[in-house]
């Protein structure tokens, strides 16, 4: 057994036999396919060609109208220079009707800036984004028609995903690989009320990122988000916040990779970290 960091055998809280309990209860670890190392983190960098980033004072809003019926997918990018991101983005279409509710939040919009899709249901739209944060939070903004591989990219995690039903009420957790450099979460159903809250934390409830969705047709308007995971230690958490009537499928996979760091798998069990090698042993 190979230990980093503060020795936890050493101050007799956790014995070599214990080490394997302790594996079994760890959050399932999100498995990579054979292919995710040939993802790339594309989709989002083109954001300045296709809208400028316009800047959003602390309790204001800005908007941009999307007139087109022959398309349906909207691409919404929020960051700031390292300050907190406290907003909320909403789907106008018509002058009275929201079909899709979105609250977001990052602890840095430089590391984990908010990147999302939205659709627009080849309809006349409007979306809104207000800053929510004090006067002294702006934050930059930017939408967009969504161009590929965003385009289709609700489809395609679908298609090669299975997914996992997360009943109303029911909580779903998921630890990441630490070579996930972006994981891409989504969230649908079956053509019912979609509400619920997405999560990524680094730590016990140290929330780095949330956002949270209300839609009344989880379908058409299904949550698909993006994770900067820079670090080890990263978990996904996702809230079904409706009731046990609105079941949910979530979907989460890796979106980029990171350079391969090291050979062997950490799992940060806070003071220090037990290295699981190629054999399995810690």
């Amino acid at each position: 057994m190979k230990i980093y960091g503060t020795s936890l055998l050493a101050l007799g809280l956790f014995s070599p036999k214990d080490a394997w309990g302790f594996q079994a209860a760890l959050p399932k670890m999100l498995k990579l396919s054979s292919s995710s190392a040939a993802l790339q983190a594309v989709g989002w960098d083109n954001m300045e060609s296709l809208s400028p980033f316009l800047r959003v004072e602390g309790e204001s809003r800005k908007t941009w109208k999307f007139p087109d019926i022959d398309k349906k997918v909207v691409q919404v990018v929020m960051k700031t220079e390292g300050r907190p991101v406290q907003a909320v983005s909403e789907l106008w279409v018509g002058p009275d009707w929201i079909p899709v509710k979105l609250k977001c939040y990052s602890e840095d919009g430089l590391v984990r800036p908010i990147q999302t899709v939205l659709a627009t249901r080849n309809k006349v739209a409007n979306v809104e984004i207000r800053n929510i944060g004090g006067y002294m939070m702006p934050l930059s903004g930017a939408a967009a028609y969504a161009e590929a591989p965003l385009l289709t990219v609700r489809e395609d995690v679908a298609a090669k995903s299975k997914g996992r039903r997360v009943e109303g009420g029911a909580v779903h957790t998921v630890a990441l690989d630490g070579k996930v450099g972006q994981v891409q979460v989504m969230l649908n159903t079956e053509g019912k009320q979609l509400s619920a809250r997405v999560e990524l934390l680094t730590g016990p409830n140290n929330i780095k990122q949330f956002f949270e969705i209300f839609t009344n047709n989880g379908s058409l308007n299904s949550l698909y988000v993006v994770f900067n995971t820079p670090g080890t230690g990263s978990v996904v958490r996702i809230v079904n916040t409706n009731t046990i009537e609105f079941p949910l499928t979530s979907y989460i996979e890796p979106y980029s990779m990171k350079a391969d760091l090291k050979e062997a798998e950490q799992f940060d069990l806070g003071g220090g970290y037990f290295t699981m090698d190629k054999n399995g042993q810690w």
